[in-house]
């Protein structure tokens, strides 16, 4: 098929945009713990609103993408994350907080589920691992613009900035107490923005290979069986529960421990956690083509606990440094632990990917327990369970025995021409 690169355009513009969305809830949340009076635990059932849409989904969606097809799937994904946007901008609140984040997570994992097989065929199946990567530095500048954007917006409706005429047009879209709100007008806008421009354009017709379908109900059992598929999906589960374990959490820790101010600095330190894993992945991309892409899991994972430390138990300027580092050695986890469970299983990759997206939901249950944790026993110690969620990632390194291994470079070894690549 002829390569249509004006849809590749609008599919690195959709990364783009399911990133911005997705990657605000953690400056946000001590905004929300003070305007709505909430305990760590209710602060934590918001992410935990967002990421449990990819756990209940996935799977509906890539069983809507087979009926209705790429372009209504996209179409319904933006409406679905503007009608939550509005939703909650009109009627901030707590209650209505949770039902916006869970519409707006729905319509990103709906994205989620559309864009990979679109890219495809729309780029050409040569240029797809190039057009991956640029997917993936869209998605780590947009988690990287977004607290910054926050941190301007909060500033400059507060009264602390000197835009009046801007504070004028913030102040007007949201209550000056709570001027964050206005960022969930620039979410409305955004997405209808987005569902107007998909309106005009024209989809090809997407035949998925046979790696990309979802499996009939007995195939997604039979992987169930399989104790090497339940590892793996826990390695997903316990990834992302850690990267926004951390993510969700920067902003409040450093608020409550060291009495750095959220909107600002909370919010900056919140925006080099996501830079700093955009630049380690170009740093895993070498490390993967040198060494055993399970050590270089374990060598990164332990770097991240490392930084964990330090950022529990240094002082305020250590915990300032280390807890966005922790960004940088989470860069190369995710494609790991996916090529490692790929790799590891013979057939059924499309409906083994189903089942390990679907941990995503980690981002949910991991926040979570920190949050409940934080109540208990302070936020310092409910971010102690890190070191579970963080240990668990180290030791894939450990027990994974993949049928094929990582191609290294051919200076490496002299059997590299024989081995895989992931």
């Amino acid at each position: 098929m002829k390569k249509n690169y004006w849809l590749v355009f609008l599919i690195l513009l959709t990364f783009f945009v399911i990133s911005f969305l997705s990657n605000i809830i953690g400056p946000l949340i001590p905004e929300m713990i003070e305007d709505f009076h909430l305990s760590l635990t209710m602060a934590a059932l918001l992410p935990f609103s967002f990421f449990i849409a990819y756990g209940l989904m996935s799977i509906p969606s890539g069983i809507w993408l087979a009926n209705y097809g790429e372009k209504a799937v996209m179409f319904l994904a933006f409406m679905v994350s503007f009608l939550g946007s509005l939703s909650f901008a009109l009627f901030p609140g707590y209650l209505m907080a949770l039902t916006s984040l869970f519409l707006i997570g729905t319509g990103m994992a709906m994205l989620q589920v559309v864009i990979n097989p679109l890219l495809r065929v729309a780029g050409g199946e040569e240029n797809l691992a190039f057009y991956s990567i640029m997917g993936q530095l869209f998605f780590g500048l947009a988690s990287f613009l977004s607290p910054l954007v926050y941190s301007y917006l909060a500033v400059n409706s507060s009264g602390k900035g000197e835009r009046s005429s801007l504070k004028r047009i913030l102040t007007f879209l949201a209550p000056e107490n709570l001027s964050w709100i206005t960022l969930y007008w620039m979410f409305a806008v955004i997405s209808l923005i987005m569902v107007m421009v998909i309106s005009f354009f024209r989809f090809p017709k997407v035949s998925l290979k046979e790696e990309e379908k979802i499996g009939a109900y007995a195939t997604h059992i039979g992987l169930l069986k399989n104790p090497a598929v339940i590892l793996f999906f826990l390695g997903i589960f316990f990834y992302v529960g850690s990267e926004q374990g951390v993510a969700d959490w920067i902003s409040k820790f450093l608020s409550v421990q060291h009495g750095y101010d959220p909107q600002t600095t909370g919010a900056k330190a919140v925006s080099w956690f996501w830079g700093l894993m955009t630049i380690g992945t170009f740093l895993g991309l070498l490390l993967v083509k040198l060494f055993d892409s399970r050590r270089v899991l374990m060598v990164f994972t332990a770097s991240a606990i490392v930084c964990l430390s330090l950022s529990l138990f240094g002082n305020k300027t250590v915990s300032l440094i280390a807890l966005p580092a922790i960004g940088f050695f989470a860069s190369v986890m995710w494609p790991v632990i996916l090529s490692l469970a790929l790799n590891s299983i013979k057939e059924h990759h499309g409906s083994l990917s189903g089942i390990l997206i679907t941990g995503i939901a980690g981002g949910a249950v991991v926040p979570l327990i920190i949050g409940w944790l934080g109540d208990l026993f302070g936020l310092k110690y409910g971010m102690f369970f890190l070191y579970i969620s963080f240990g668990y990632v180290f030791s894939i390194g450990i027990w994974a025995k993949p049928l094929v291994q990582n191609k290294l470079f051919d200076f490496m070894t002299k059997n590299s021409k024989k081995k895989v690549a992931i």
